[in-house]
């Protein structure tokens, strides 16, 4: 799995001009899923996206986590996060799990996300052409790949 974690002020998701999410002080999270994903990955990068201390303590220090800053979490899936670009300039998704893989191991992260954090976690819509209004605050913008965990 890769994520791509935004620290924001404030989010929100809209499919056919509807908005479907919308969160203040948090975080955005881009997920990628490939076909080696496992339950092992979803436990290790939920537990990582929580615990992750990028907000702001008392002092104006990135040292509180989600659980610590009452934040927000919106998560979007995002195929192209596998874009493999080493040939030719239209990008090749073929490290993208396919749907039927992808799907179940989205909803599981979800689940397990919301199970750690205690609390629910909005989505946009897996496969949905989805607008993004993303307020990056920092900016603050990590990358995290499961298969570099060690």
């Amino acid at each position: 799995m890769k994520a791509v974690i935004q620290r924001v002020s404030k989010a929100s998701v809209a499919i056919d001009n509807k908005k479907v999410a919308n969160i203040l002080h948090g975080v955005l999270v881009l997920l990628g899923i490939e076909e080696l994903d496992t339950q092992e990955d979803i436990n290790w990068l939920s537990s990582k996206i929580i615990n992750l201390r990028v907000f702001d303590d008392e002092n104006g220090v990135m040292n509180n986590s989600l659980h610590d800053s009452d934040g927000e979490v919106i998560v979007v899936s995002q195929f192209t996060l596998y874009a493999s670009t080493k040939k030719g300039n239209r990008p090749s998704y073929i490290k993208a799990a396919k749907p039927s893989i992808a799907v179940p191991l989205y909803n599981k992260f979800i689940d397990t996300l919301e199970s750690k954090l205690g609390k629910k976690i909005q989505t946009g819509k897996f496969g949905s052409h989805m607008e993004l209004e993303i307020y990056n605050d920092g900016p603050v913008t990590i990358i995290i790949d499961t298969k570099n965990k060690f």
